[in-house]
């Protein structure tokens, strides 16, 4: 009997000392450092060929399914898909004019949808989930500035938000443009006509603002408290803050954050 007692007493032992049973094992599973790549896709309620790439987007932001890499996912919608039947809701000329300096900066032939952009460094047709997971996981390979975001509150249609960002790898450009998007965590629209008309489409990170707020080098970090004007027709809780810290053309993504507007 006493045989069997201090067998099992080792066994036990044995057991709880597992180390990937262990709760700090898991916590430490849990707090993996991850590296926030920023996935910007070109979209617009217009273009039937888009909502499979719009489902995609919603996709790699919940799933987030490559190790290591945080995808912070945005929807920005052009304008010029409007003159056909339906004007997008979300659309925007910024965004359309955003998307023509890309084209400029890879160097195509025009602008399309959907386009799926990767951290400023890969573009393709925004449907294709094996080259957006092919994107993200070489876009891991790079060095990123730490972007911050804090102290965000909402006065009426104005967002307030404290951004800072880290001085820029030494071996990376010597100067990076800080930009502050407010977007929608989720959208849904009928579309009443045009390519899309009679479907109800869901959207994910739709942009409402994007708007340059300083620069930083490699010599000297930014921060800065910033004031947003807000559009009176969102409601805060659905809203998220994003920073990111871009090379100019646009080029290289070299730092990015997301905050949720209500905690």
């Amino acid at each position: 009997m006493n045989q069997l007692l201090i067998a099992f007493s080792i066994l036990m032992l044995t057991l709880t000392a597992s180390p990937q049973d262990t709760p700090a094992s898991d916590a430490r599973k849990n707090t993996a450092p991850s590296s926030p790549i920023l996935v910007e896709l070109f979209t617009s309620e217009g273009c039937s060929s888009c909502p499979p790439a719009d489902r995609l987007l919603q996709d790699l932001g919940r799933q987030q399914p490559v190790p290591g890499a945080n995808l912070i996912v945005l929807s920005e919608h052009v304008d010029y898909w409007n003159h056909d039947g339906w004007k997008d809701p979300f659309s925007s000329s910024l965004l359309t004019a955003r998307q023509n300096s890309y084209v400029t900066h890879f160097g195509l032939s025009s602008a399309y949808t959907p386009q799926m952009i990767v951290d400023g460094t890969a573009e393709f047709v925004g449907n294709s989930s094996q080259q957006a997971k092919a994107a993200v996981q070489k876009a891991l390979a790079l060095n990123k500035s730490e972007v911050r975001v804090s102290s965000i509150s909402v006065d009426g249609t104005t967002l307030q938000a404290h951004v800072d960002a880290t001085v820029l790898p030494p071996n990376g450009p010597s100067h990076a443009e800080v930009f502050v998007v407010v977007a929608l965590a989720h959208a849904e629209s009928q579309v009443l006509a045009g390519e899309n008309g009679g479907h109800r489409l869901t959207h994910v990170g739709v942009v409402r603002s994007l708007t340059k707020v300083g620069s930083v080098d490699t010599k000297k970090s930014f921060y800065a408290d910033v004031r947003l004007a807000l559009n009176p027709s969102d409601d805060p809780a659905n809203l998220r803050v994003i920073a990111f810290v871009q090379a100019s053309g646009p080029g290289k993504v070299l730092g990015a954050t997301m905050q949720p507007v209500s905690r």
